[in-house]
């Protein structure tokens, strides 16, 4: 039989697990002030309280940035599973009739890189709904949407490109020229490159930035998805435009001084189909929502 907690057990109120998030993200008493709308004293005392219930210092001060304590680590792994618990338990109540399903389109490579935490979070808050999910080219993805194919559809796009002009930019990220950890791929002339197939956006722009500096390249290596020419980059063959973010050990991000010119930006983009229904609108916020999460735990890392 389940027992009810000791009613002499001091509980965390959620808002101080929240905010304890947010700092941990940001590394930032101030950023996270800005996030959760408090004015930095008033997260200071947050903190404050929710030491002094636990008895312990959940962050370490290092001027004008903070970093987790060991304690701090260890509350970390709680604070996640309690809110995304909480957030279980609400959506259960709040979108019950929310149902139907959802045909979703984003590019090849969101299948690793985004999905897994927009589905798994979706599914918790609303059970009833059924997501039914395409990956393919942002062109194509493009096409089955104006033909009623898709209901919602991310694509990736230059911010000057009429797929921009179209939708609602729900995140933003820098593209960076990606090479093996001391490689020699970029000492190469002409440049070789790894990209995607024609169409790609990235495949675009890397084009773009080169012939602005009149920089000699060649296309050594093509392939539909990003892990094939991440197979070139690995090997020391070619470099490729990648986000930033995904930039990884035994990978690099290679810039000025190795010779390369900035690529610049590139926006996801949303389109959703006209009179689309409940649960698509419901996931349409909810992928907004986790994008908006990203973007404030990558600008945290920023700084």
């Amino acid at each position: 039989m389940e027992t009810a907690p000791n009613p002499g057990t001091t509980l965390i109120d959620m808002e101080l697990y929240r905010t304890f998030l947010v700092i941990a993200e940001t590394s930032s008493f101030s950023k996270a002030a800005e996030l959760v709308g408090r004015t930095p004293s008033a997260v200071s005392m947050q903190i404050k309280k929710l030491e002094g219930i636990l008895g312990v210092s959940v962050f370490v001060r290092e001027g004008r940035s903070v970093r987790l304590s060991m304690e701090g680590e260890a509350l970390l792994g709680y604070a996640r599973r309690i809110l995304m618990l909480n957030e279980e338990a609400v959506g259960l109540f709040l979108s019950p009739n929310v149902e139907g399903e959802v045909r979703f389109g984003a590019p090849s490579d969101f299948g690793t890189r985004f999905l897994p935490t927009f589905l798994s979070r979706f599914a918790r808050t609303h059970p009833g709904v059924n997501v039914d999910v395409h990956l393919d080219g942002s062109p194509h993805l493009n096409k089955e949407l104006k033909n009623g194919d898709l209901d919602l559809v991310l694509f990736t796009a230059r911010p000057d490109s009429e797929l921009a002009k179209g939708g609602e930019i729900v995140f933003t990220e820098p593209l960076v020229w990606a090479g093996l950890e001391n490689g020699v791929a970029y000492e190469r002339d002409p440049l070789p490159l790894a990209v995607a197939t024609s169409g790609c956006p990235w495949r675009r722009a890397a084009r773009i930035a080169l012939d602005s500096v009149q920089k000699p390249y060649r296309i050594s290596y093509t392939s539909f998805h990003s892990a094939g020419q991440e197979a070139a980059l690995l090997a020391d063959l070619a470099i490729a435009p990648f986000p930033a973010s995904v930039v990884e050990h035994p990978l690099q991000v290679l810039d000025e001084r190795h010779d390369l010119p900035e690529i610049g930006n590139y926006h996801i983009i949303m389109q959703r189909r006209p009179r689309a229904g409940k649960a698509t609108r419901a996931f349409a916020e909810h992928v907004i929502e986790c994008f908006r999460e990203m973007s404030h735990g990558m600008s945290g890392q920023a700084a």
